[in-house]
């Protein structure tokens, strides 16, 4: 049972993650543009390492809901700050790098990454709710509920987390407002757990109403990048002599 709980709840997660990326983020690559904004091995690497990353995110989301079921407010509170402060770290610590921080593609490379980051927690929820003994289709439906919920809350705080760019209309941004966006729908998912099965299913909607519109008021954004530079044309090889360190005689003048 325990196999077959975490293989539905992948199941889950790669569809919700994996189908945004290719859907949404696609949509930015040819032949749907004339160029391709991001680099699309670095897209795949980034969100190879959301997957890696989102297990002890993950664990820390089921901590929280559990807290909060349990009114133990305490540990919810330091369970969502975990939840919180790691999701931000990792996503200044990737964009810090070389690899993937060095170009105006970042904000695809942590969508992929956040994106997966998601699928990882909705895993988790998926995994944790069937491995249950009572399992119900209002239960079943409202753990998929949250778990597009979490996805949202993690792309769209992905797009919040970034600065502004120089140049660009869009004031604000950065992982205070990431945070912000992030704690409010995660406390909304596991606030309702403690009014009932109406009240978790409001909370899980609200929650991904409010993250889809913060997605959707950020998402022409991803427009505006530029494709990422082409690398400078190889330089013509230098053709070496014939033999050996004998170097090639210059024609020889006509004799008059």
């Amino acid at each position: 049972m325990v196999a077959a709980s975490l293989s539905l709840g992948a199941l889950v997660g790669v569809l919700l993650s994996g189908g945004f990326v290719w859907y949404e983020v696609g949509r930015f690559a040819t032949p749907q543009v004339p160029a391709t904004l991001f680099d699309e091995r670095r897209e795949l690497f980034a969100y190879t390492a959301g997957l890696f990353v989102g297990v002890p995110i993950a664990l820390a989301a089921v901590l929280f809901l559990d807290s909060m079921a349990n009114a133990a407010l305490i540990g919810a509170v330091l369970f969502l700050t975990l939840l919180l402060g790691a999701t931000e770290v990792a996503q200044w610590a990737l964009l810090r790098t070389r690899f993937w921080g060095t170009g105006e593609s970042r904000p695809f490379y942590a969508l992929g990454y956040r994106a997966a980051i998601g699928g990882i927690v909705a895993l988790a929820l998926v995994a944790q709710y069937l491995g249950q003994p009572a399992v119900s289709l209002v239960g079943v439906g409202l753990v998929v509920a949250q778990a597009c919920a979490v996805l949202a809350l993690e792309v769209a705080g992905a797009l919040v987390s970034m600065p502004p760019r120089p140049g660009s209309l869009r004031t604000g941004g950065g992982p205070v407002s990431g945070v912000l966006i992030g704690g409010v729908g995660f406390f909304l998912i596991g606030i309702g757990s403690l009014g009932g099965t109406v009240a978790a299913y409001a909370g899980a909607l609200l929650a991904l109403g409010g993250a889809a519109m913060v997605y959707r008021r950020l998402r022409p954004l991803l427009a505006t990048v530029p494709p990422p530079a082409a690398p400078p044309p190889a330089s013509e090889p230098v053709s070496k002599p014939a033999f050996g360190r004998t170097r090639e005689r210059e024609p020889e003048s006509p004799k008059p």
